[in-house]
């Protein structure tokens, strides 16, 4: 099999080797596998790349997983944590977070992460790899249990580094440059926080305010109505055509999302079909705070909120941001408490 690292694009490329000048070559072989390279037709984005609403660069889950190992190893160097981030995913089906909202997780969104033990043991290509390595499944199956690959919001994590960044380069909206990335990123290193815990954080002001201003930016485009439309849009396309026996849980981690969109635009039950194709095609939300009469509408109150509140070197301690800095706690705060409209809709039932 041919390594999918020599088959990257350049820029891709170019944000891989800010985020580890050292590629190690172990991690090809995880990468490679069938169970991992499945991840590559499923989109960060939660569907919402395919709609004309949004403007968005292509980033897989497979290419977000590889860059969250890629951070992990560059600061720890340690091959179980970076396999681990590499892992953290693989149980995510199509449409992502879509299948949260299926499931009515709106606030944690962690509602296919049960599966990851069992898709890590049910590839003997992983099994074997692992064996060869010396690694135990337990070492590799939980990110959580490696403070630098993940932890609490609003605590820094890889993972929660590595989608700010990607997500501002254009994968959610374009809001900064690769050498933004750099001089960002270049600005981090692991601190002990409150608890005594080693988390990523900065050693200047200025480099996390630069990150946090982005950050509560990306923030609100997260819980922004066509965000929330969509996801649950599709959340219930999914759910309808499940219930009538056209598409099955495993086949959200059988298919990539280019050939269940095929199975939607094929779907002859009901308006299926022709209301995705008015969501695909569609230039822009409608929102209303009075409920909409006779469409389809989305109301989420309570939808995950995502932020971050990252350490920062002051005086040879760390601080949280918001302690020392007016510019990161206004940030936060705007983040922590936008609000949208009540209602979100297109002028089609469903």
């Amino acid at each position: 099999m041919k390594n999918y690292l020599e088959k990257i694009n350049p820029t891709l490329k170019e944000y891989y080797e800010i985020l580890s000048p050292e590629i190690p070559d172990f991690l090809a072989d995880y990468i490679n596998t069938e169970a991992m390279q499945k991840q590559n037709g499923i989109s960060v984005t939660c569907g919402t790349y395919y709609s004309d609403m949004y403007d968005q660069v292509w980033y897989s889950s497979l290419d977000h997983s590889i860059a969250v190992a890629l951070i992990i190893w560059n600061f720890t160097k340690d091959k179980k944590q970076t396999l681990s981030g590499l892992f953290h995913d693989i149980a995510t089906p199509v449409f992502k977070h879509c299948i949260d909202f299926m499931n009515k997780d709106y606030e944690k969104q962690e509602s296919t992460e049960e599966l990851t033990t069992k898709l890590i043991k049910d590839s003997k290509e992983i099994m074997d790899l692992l064996k060869r390595d010396g690694i135990k499944i337990e070492e590799i199956n939980d990110y959580h249990i490696y403070p630098i690959a993940d932890n609490d919001t609003p605590m820094l994590s890889s993972d929660r580094l590595e989608y700010t960044l990607s997500n501002g380069y254009g994968v959610t909206e374009k809001l900064w440059g690769l050498d933004d990335i750099k001089e960002v990123y270049q600005d981090i290193v692991i601190l002990k926080n409150e608890k005594g815990i080693d988390e990523l954080g900065f050693k200047s002001i200025k480099k996390a305010e630069k990150f946090v201003l982005t950050m509560s930016k990306l923030s609100r485009l997260y819980r922004r109505n066509k965000t929330k439309f969509t996801m649950q849009f599709l959340a219930d396309t999914m759910k309808k055509m499940s219930e009538a026996g056209l598409v099955t849980v495993d086949d959200l981690y059988k298919y990539s999302e280019a050939e269940v969109m095929k199975m939607i635009e094929d779907c002859s039950l009901e308006n299926v079909s022709e209301c995705f194709k008015s969501w695909k095609t569609a230039k822009q939300i409608k929102e209303s705070d009075n409920k909409p009469e006779d469409v389809f509408f989305v109301s989420i109150d309570n939808v995950k909120v995502r932020y971050i509140n990252p350490l920062v070197l002051v005086d040879g301690k760390a601080k949280r941001i918001m302690d020392v800095s007016d510019v990161a706690k206004d940030a936060i705060e705007i983040a922590r408490e936008y609000k949208t409209k009540k209602y979100a809709y297109l002028d089609f039932k469903y």
